[in-house]
């Protein structure tokens, strides 16, 4: 079957291990299901395991991949949930200290089938399109949990989003304003401003530009380079939910004293559960939310893709279709 693996990996030239040919169908297993792909996406993880990231050489070859919507074994239409918790876990899947992403220690959704464990399987709701759907996964998720179960904002509130142009930070601005929030962002251009104003954002200001007011919460995912600003811009009582951080983590200042002294709330969020993506998938649905889309390519293209988010030259996901 043909896939996009990692072959080698490489921290300064991560395309350099990327190969898009075929490797070996995965073989049935009692309690997994194998599900024939329609479409995947690509997310800024698929860049980081090829740098090496979470992704170790003893592990290759390995196919990328963590979204993934397609067929099940009984003909079941189902969207891939990419959290593999370890055996005998029960709860929050998440907060498993031995869990997984696919394409970490099990072969990825970048590929024309994918062997998952069968709870990992969530029903495809009818009016979700296969592109949409290889959208949620991972970045929408991710985004889900960090502004209706972590942020603690209720509709009306004021959101700040970090970044205008990314996965998460775009499912951020839909997720939000389809649900009644506030949403702002910041970015460093002003096509992407542009953009997010036309996907629900409420006002995008420049990176590290004072707002005209505080705000309820802020969504961090870009980490060092706007830490100070994300605490500087919330209302005292207000939370900062971190998922990432592309700039690094370590920033010039902690802001410890304005953290206790405004009783701010940092909160660690990481993907999210079984029934959240459930959730979620009914709540685009329902909302007749479009993901954002940068671009839909065949698998075989999948290097031009990755090229892309690379460059840093993507605003929404990159969706694969499969042959």
């Amino acid at each position: 079957m043909l896939a996009a693996y990692a072959a080698a990996l490489s921290p300064a030239d991560p395309l350099s291990g990327l190969v898009v040919d075929d490797r070996p169908a995965p073989e049935p297993r009692p309690g997994w299901s194998v599900v024939t792909l329609r479409t995947a996406g690509l997310n800024h993880h698929d860049v980081w395991s090829l740098r090496g990231v979470g992704l170790s050489a003893d592990r290759l070859p390995m196919i990328l991949g963590c979204d993934g919507a397609g067929v099940d074994e009984q003909g079941n239409e189902v969207i891939v949930h990419a959290v593999v918790p370890s055996e005998g876990w029960r709860g929050d899947e998440t907060l498993d200290p031995r869990r997984t992403l696919l394409s970490e220690l099990h072969d990825g959704t970048l590929a024309e089938q994918v062997i998952v464990p069968t709870a990992n399987l969530v029903p495809k709701p009818a009016g979700l399109s296969w592109e949409a759907a290889a959208c949620l996964s991972t970045a929408w998720l991710t985004a889900y949990r960090m502004l209706f179960t972590n942020s603690g904002v209720r509709p009306g509130g004021t959101v700040l989003v970090q970044g205008a142009g990314g996965g998460v930070a775009t499912a951020l601005i839909q997720l939000g304003s389809a649900a009644g929030y506030r949403m702002w962002a910041t970015s460093r251009d002003e096509a992407r401003a542009e953009r997010a104003l036309g996907i629900g954002a409420a006002a995008v200001f420049g990176s590290g530009e004072r707002l005209p007011d505080r705000v309820d919460a802020v969504m961090e995912t870009v980490g060092a380079a706007t830490w100070s600003h994300s605490i500087n811009s919330l209302r005292p009582g207000g939370s900062v939910v971190i998922s990432g951080a592309t700039s690094g983590d370590a920033p010039p200042k902690a802001e410890l004293t304005k953290i206790f002294f405004k009783q701010l709330r940092v909160i660690g969020s990481t993907m999210g559960t079984r029934e959240e993506l459930r959730h979620l998938a009914s709540f685009v649905v329902q909302q007749r939310i479009e993901p954002v889309i940068d671009s839909v390519l065949p698998l075989a293209e999948a290097r031009q893709g990755f090229a892309k988010m690379v460059e840093g030259d993507v605003f929404g996901k990159v969706v694969f279709t499969m042959p």
